[in-house]
């Protein structure tokens, strides 16, 4: 059975005030209306939709990501528990560390992830960590650099 489309429920006069969203999509956050003379509020009908109960999705596609069931990832032992018919979401307090292991695992198992694709995230965070190493050598290279004319200068007041 095809779904009518859900409509966008926005916030009245919401496209006045940046605050309130306008060109901000982030701050365009449903909230209900509840002044006295209300337009929205009264569902006139050219002011837009109100969440109701008609809208909501069906008791099967309920709480489903991706048209899957989500199952919440702590560490690489929980990947390996992960069904068919679910997707992985990592937990938001995991650590870059134990994600790019459990990024490096899923693509082992070809597990699906549904916060991060773990090709890309590899990718970004080996980039990262090159430039890391490539600035710690500029560092170390420039501290010997510094340490050596140092030590010139205090064998030259030595002499003295």
């Amino acid at each position: 059975m095809l779904d009518k489309k859900k409509p966008r429920f926005l916030r009245s006069d919401w496209y006045k005030k940046s605050r309130l969203g306008k060109k901000r999509k982030k701050k365009q956050v449903w909230r209900h209306p509840k002044g006295r003379h209300s337009k929205k509020r009264e569902k006139k009908k050219s002011r837009g939709k109100q969440p109701s109960i008609g809208y909501g999705r069906t008791k099967s596609e309920r709480g489903k990501i991706l048209g899957a069931r989500p199952f919440i990832i702590n560490n690489v032992k929980d990947l390996l528990n992960v069904k068919k018919d679910q997707i992985a979401t990592i937990s938001s307090k995991v650590g870059t560390k134990k994600k790019i292991e459990i990024a490096k695992k899923a693509l082992e198992l070809k597990t699906r992830i549904s916060n991060l694709d773990p090709k890309d995230f590899l990718d970004k965070m080996s980039k990262i960590i090159e430039g890391k190493k490539e600035k710690d050598k500029k560092e170390s290279s420039s501290e010997s650099l510094t340490t050596s004319s140092e030590q010139l200068t205090k064998e030259g007041e030595n002499k003295k």
